[in-house]
């Protein structure tokens, strides 16, 4: 892993992410000082702008595989780039910085489709990514530099394309002494380990499978949309986890196969939920014990890709993203691994909310100064490379 050759300089840097279940925008501001193995990441605030539901239903349905036109395609890109904008001043807003002190922008963009294996398209086999939102909406908002559409460089390189943040968790996360893994619980969850003492390329991370995604699709259907997801797991709690449901989920080719692997809604997004929810009526379990079933069955999938990728668990597993809030599946997990601790990022003074974002303020910051910021352990890349487009 190369280091900076350069004097550290300091910037602050706004990381902006939204997820596979289009919730909303995570806009996290940095101060991010040095690049390589000597970054320095100082989380300074962090704000969470919800997307109107109207928006929200464009991009599930699209996402899900539904109609849609070339036209619409360049609206909702021009419009999450406003939205994307409009993030990153609401964000200076609340900390009370001005816009024109912001040096660098990190924007994920919103995946719309992701083929991390290798498809047969008009006679040639390819894979391929998109994720959309204009990033030059926000340059000329912010008046800096924006880098944004990450996942095609790795792409390119023979890569899934995913996960991305085992680079920024390496940089922040490593430890000399104690191997820790760190689950980010999104829409997809996603797994990181990191040796004890071990380099970038000792790293082994991956996509678990659903995270959030399922609950949340179940939760909406059965509060009829007043819920967007199970608040703590407390619809969850209150019901019983059907064994015969759970073993069928369990049944499933892409939780046995081998790293470097990645998946999101084009896997189990709306086919999925609506199989699963003949599957529950076949076996006569109830709404909300579907529900149970699939939160246990998100802890499970976790439990089972620690088993699969680790001689001893880890000593620690450090849980973010949304997931991390629910109670229910926390304690899935510590039940399912003793001997691990099993704790949120705000035990280390982190948040869980931010990960992701920060992740993308480090990726950018990388990307600016030139670095490499792939893990090829983990994404399957030939080689390391700079991913990020860069627009000023």
């Amino acid at each position: 892993m190369n280091r900076c050759s350069e004097p550290a300089q300091s910037r602050l840097v706004i990381g902006l992410m939204s997820g596979t279940s289009a919730d909303g925008i995570d806009a996290a501001l940095t101060r991010i000082t040095g690049c390589g193995l000597e970054t320095r990441v100082e989380q300074l605030d962090f704000l969470f702008t919800p997307f109107p539901e109207d928006l929200r239903s464009a991009i599930l349905r699209i996402a899900g595989g539904g109609q849609t036109t070339a036209g619409e395609l360049c609206r909702l890109k021009t419009l999450l780039g406003i939205r994307y904008a409009d993030a990153c001043v609401a964000l200076c807003r609340h900390a009370g910085v001005r816009p024109d002190q912001i040096g660098l922008v990190g924007c994920h963009g919103q995946t719309l489709w992701h083929i991390p294996r290798p498809e047969a398209y008009l006679g040639t086999e390819l894979t391929g990514t998109l994720q959309i939102g204009e990033d030059a909406c926000i340059a000329q908002r912010m008046g800096c530099p924006v880098v944004g559409d990450f996942r095609v460089r790795d792409m390119a390189a023979g890569g899934q394309g995913a996960p991305l943040v085992p680079y920024s968790e390496f940089l922040i996360y490593r430890r000399p002494d104690e191997t820790v893994a760190l689950q980010n619980i999104g829409g997809i969850g996603n797994l990181t380990i990191l040796p004890a003492g071990g380099t970038l390329a000792d790293v082994v991370a991956f996509d678990t499978g659903p995270g959030n995604m399922v609950m949340d699709a179940l939760t909406w259907k059965f509060t009829d949309g007043a819920q967007r997801y199970d608040r703590g797991g407390a619809l969850a709690a209150s019901a019983q986890v059907s064994q015969r449901l759970l073993d069928w989920m369990l049944d499933d080719p892409y939780l046995q196969r081998r790293p470097p692997k990645t998946t999101g809604r084009e896997r189990y997004g709306p086919d999925y939920v609506r199989t699963l929810l003949e599957q529950a009526q076949a076996l006569g379990v109830s709404p909300v014990d579907t529900l149970a079933t699939a939160t246990c069955f998100t802890a499970r999938t976790i439990a089972l890709a620690l088993r699969q990728s680790c001689r001893q668990l880890p000593q620690r597993l450090i849980v973010g993203g949304g997931g991390a809030w629910n109670d229910t599946l926390m304690s899935h997990l510590r039940e399912l691994l003793p001997g691990c601790r099993v704790m949120t990022n705000e035990a280390l003074g982190y948040s869980s909310d931010a990960k992701e974002a920060v992740a993308f303020a480090v990726l950018a910051n990388e990307a600016y100064e030139g670095m490499c910021n792939n893990v090829p352990s983990a994404t399957g890349a030939e080689q390391p490379v700079v991913m990020g487009k860069l627009s000023r």
